[in-house]
């Protein structure tokens, strides 16, 4: 399958492809939960579909709607057709309402992702954030431009915030994630502190780290002893060309670093402990990234298969980058799911972060 090639195989699961579109296309639905900007490649209201987490543009336009709870798609005619998918959206949870002591709103802290995930970037402001440099799908400093974060968030604070949505709202997992820093240990130090805060607030709460791969690999231990589950160390893509198109300044720190981290990370955390995403929609030939996902499997690194979405406030956003069809996703994602059946690895089964959530991608409904 060639770059820019979107058919397909004959063999399509049409409900997987229903997902496929939703991811994409979203759904007219005002859901009271969610994420317009941030770190990372997704920012959408928070749904359940069939009971799974679901990140989903809330789009007014979208063909899919929602009645009596299940999802329906509209033709030209105004005929609604029911695709067999359950959906309800994530009510708003009860420790929003709360403010810290010094009066910062919990949810400026931290965020309900999904029905039961919490999540922060730690630190909301990224070295790489230049025009030059930033990643092209990112808006980790919009959220603090349009005063829904703070800069950083303290340990205390994180740990405060966890320990209400846990016994207030019922969160099962952590993610915490973070702008790279100036120092060497690109914001893994900032993260051992946090884990251990909220762990002793909280303790056995599943959490998942990310952050670039640090300077000293040293971080990786000190994070998994400091009481981690997982950790995601996110590269986007494996083809070094997308990487200096689309992620400038990260592309800076060479693959051999992301695999020398990968592999530390497995021998401290454990196979299928350890995730990164892989973006589809970059450019990057579709067989090669999964070719590329079959050898990340075979590291014991779980490739989290998210597609690329043009949020507002990304320079990719303001340039016309086209997300990628249904159909493409929907062959990345099959096959990828494929291959971590056949290597026994399961994204529920890392307890914390992006791949145990399922949220922003459609892996866990192709059996990923």
């Amino acid at each position: 399958m060639s770059v820019g090639t979107e058919s397909t195989s004959t063999a399509v699961d049409v409900r997987i492809l229903t997902r496929a579109e939703l991811a994409l296309h979203g759904v007219a639905l005002d859901a009271p939960v969610r994420r317009p900007d941030g770190a990372g490649p997704s920012g959408d209201g928070h749904v359940l579909v069939d009971g799974a987490n679901a990140a989903l543009p809330t789009n007014p336009a979208s063909p899919y709607r929602v009645r009596d709870g299940k999802v329906w798609l509209g033709d030209e005619d105004g005929q609604l057709t029911d695709t067999g998918l359950a959906l309800t959206a994530v009510d708003r949870p009860r420790f929003y309402d709360l403010t810290t002591s010094d009066g910062t709103p919990y949810e400026h802290i931290a965020r309900l992702h999904g029905a039961d995930v919490l999540a922060t970037t730690i630190v909301q402001t990224c070295v790489r954030y230049a025009e030059s440099d930033r990643c092209r799908f990112c808006t980790i400093e919009e959220s603090l431009r349009s005063g829904a974060t703070v800069a950083a968030k303290t340990p205390a604070q994180l740990a405060e915030v966890a320990e209400a949505a846990v016994r207030m709202d019922g969160v099962k997992q952590m993610v915490m994630t973070t702008g790279t820093t100036t120092g060497p240990d690109r914001g893994a130090r900032n993260l051992v502190r946090s884990v251990r805060a909220v762990l002793e607030a909280v303790p056995g709460l599943p959490v998942q780290v990310q952050c670039e791969p640090p300077g000293d690999l040293a971080w990786i231990r000190a994070l998994h002893d400091a009481g981690a589950t997982t950790i995601g160390i996110h590269v986007e893509s494996l083809d070094q060309e997308v990487r200096r198109r689309w992620m400038p300044g990260k592309s800076t720190v060479p693959m051999a670093e992301y695999e020398a981290a990968w592999d530390e990370a497995v021998l401290v955390f454990g196979p299928n402990r350890v995730s990164t995403y892989l973006l589809v929609g970059l450019g990057e030939a579709p067989d090669e990234l999964i070719s590329g996902a079959g050898e990340l499997i075979d590291r014991g690194v779980y490739p989290f298969v998210v597609p690329f979405r043009p949020m507002a406030g990304t320079l990719a956003a303001r340039d016309g980058i086209p997300a990628p069809s249904a159909e493409l996703l929907t062959y990345v994602t099959e096959r990828v799911a494929a291959k971590l059946r056949a290597a026994g690895m399961s994204g529920a089964d890392q307890k914390a972060g992006c791949a145990a959530c399922g949220a922003c991608g459609v892996l866990q409904s192709a059996g990923g």
